[in-house]
This record gives C-alpha cells, sequence and structure tokens, in this order.
C-alpha cells in the first residue's frame, strides 16, 4: 500500500551539531537614532558596517526612510542569542528608558561609525 503524504509543513531535517572548537562571535546589540529623533534597535556582529549599511539605505526599511541614523548606544554580548534577547528586552523599553539608557552612556564608549 503506498504511504500517503500529511499536508502541511515538510519534516524538519536535523540541524547540524554545532563545532567542538568554534569560537563564539562577538556581537552587538544597539540603538541609532534616526534623522526625525526616533530609535531604531537591532543586533549585528559588526557595528561600523551595520550603520555604514543603515546610512546606506540597506539597513531596514524602518530607517531607510529616516536617515541619516547615528549610533547612540551599543553593547557587547557574547553570542547571538544573547545579543537577540537583550535587543528584544529593550525594544520593549519605553522612550524615556532608553533615553536615560543612552544619557548614562559615555560618548567616548561609540566607535566611529
Amino acid at each position: 500500500m503506498p504511504k500517503i503524504k500529511a499536508k502541511g509543513r515538510a519534516p524538519r531535517s536535523a540541524a547540524p551539531a554545532p563545532a567542538q572548537n568554534q569560537v563564539p562571535r562577538d556581537c552587538y546589540c544597539y540603538i541609532v537614532e534616526c534623522s526625525d529623533g526616533t530609535f531604531y534597535t537591532g543586533w549585528t556582529t559588526n557595528l561600523a558596517n551595520r550603520v555604514a549599511t543603515h546610512n546606506a539605505g540597506r539597513g531596514s526599511r524602518y530607517t531607510r526612510l529616516r536617515r541619516p541614523v547615528r549610533l547612540v548606544y551599543f553593547e557587547h554580548l557574547l553570542n547571538r542569542s544573547e545579543a537577540m534577547r537583550r535587543e528584544a528586552q529593550i525594544k520593549h523599553m519605553s522612550r524615556l528608558a532608553k533615553l536615560k539608557k543612552i544619557s548614562n552612556f559615555k560618548c567616548s564608549q561609540v566607535v566611529n561609525a
């Protein structure tokens, strides 16, 4: 008797196991201020390149129409999952909380982007 394939998604293949000697990649969670004064939060592995990408109009749909953007805050994190988790936390903060976080951030810490 032939097997009847169930409708819906195809079965997931198993993800490859991470290499034992894989070095964790440095990640950053960042906030940029757009030209209209709004904030955009994201994460990346290369801050300067990401800000340049935003300013070139290829970073995100949100920042494309609000250029130029200026890096005002970032945090260094050890891996992608921590960076994504922190991004979600910051995105749920109020504007006032973000302003407070940015005002406590030392300007000398901001990389040239």
